[in-house]
């Protein structure tokens, strides 16, 4: 017990110093790049642990800095509550899959609580002082410098879900893929979905329905993306964000659903 409490301490501190460290990078063609974009459930507000702090050879992020460094937990930085998210999970599973001399690079630029109408040019979210788009858009660009997009997560829409919003999200999500792979010169990237949290004593409205239909509908109508379901999966107790354990599980979800869209099943 006493040397995993050593190992638990040596990981905490040394977890900032991996962030800070600037990595070498392969070629452009070796480098996949996945944009990580939503809002808090994208961004991971689950109970960072240990494990959560020990990089993978292979998976990368580009910090707040811009500056690539090994992918450890909290990816984002949108609020002191960031924590455990799907990023590190699903780039470890198609790095995997991968050629050995592939690296696996993550843009996060999720904004907890944003509602879609935040992700457009020029918007300002006050309630983070950022520009959900803009921010993201700065960002992949900065990226694609050093590596080759090869897909967009998306997780949002709770913050649609209600009277005033959830009946135009179907429409609007549709704009935002194209006006992403507009402005990334990425017409054919795919674009993977999840679905929103289905927690014990959180009952969904026709609003909720609604947004999760337009999720749910999105391979049918726009080409080229893709659904996760989030079936089973546990809230951390707020019923508002899923569980660390659930967030690892979601990562593994948005994993082999990317993998079969580009596999062509």
């Amino acid at each position: 017990m006493r040397s995993f409490r050593l190992l638990a301490i040596a990981f905490v501190c040394f977890a900032p110093f991996l962030r800070s460290q600037s990595v070498a990078l392969p070629p452009k063609e070796k480098f996949h790049l996945f944009l990580l974009v939503g809002q808090s459930n994208m961004a991971g507000r689950g109970v960072v642990n240990p494990a959560d702090n020990r990089p993978h050879p292979r998976v990368l992020m580009l910090n707040k800095a811009g500056e690539w460094v090994p992918a450890t937990d909290p990816l984002h930085f949108d609020k002191p509550a960031a924590g455990v998210g799907i990023g590190r999970t699903f780039a470890a599973d198609v790095a995997a899959v991968s050629a050995p001399d592939v690296v696996i690079g993550l843009i996060p630029c999720a904004v907890g609580g944003s509602p879609i109408d935040a992700w457009k040019p020029g918007f300002y979210y006050q309630p983070t002082q950022s520009h959900p788009w803009d921010d993201a858009l700065r960002r992949a660009k900065l990226a694609l410098s050093a590596g080759t997009l090869k897909g967009i997560l998306w997780h949002q829409g709770e913050s649609d879900a209600n009277r005033d919003l959830a009946a135009g999200y179907a429409t609007k999500l549709s704009a935002l893929i194209t006006a992403f792979r507009t402005e990334l010169a990425a017409p054919a990237v795919p674009f993977v979905v999840g679905q929103i949290g289905q927690f014990d004593g959180k009952p969904w409205t026709e609003f909720t329905t609604l947004v999760d239909r337009a999720h749910r509908d999105l391979p049918q109508t726009v080409a080229r993306t893709a659904f996760v379901s989030s079936d089973g999966l546990k809230d951390k107790g707020d019923k508002t964000h899923f569980d660390s354990a659930s967030y690892r599980e979601f990562g593994h979800r948005y994993a082999k659903a990317y993998l079969q869209l580009v596999n062509g099943k």
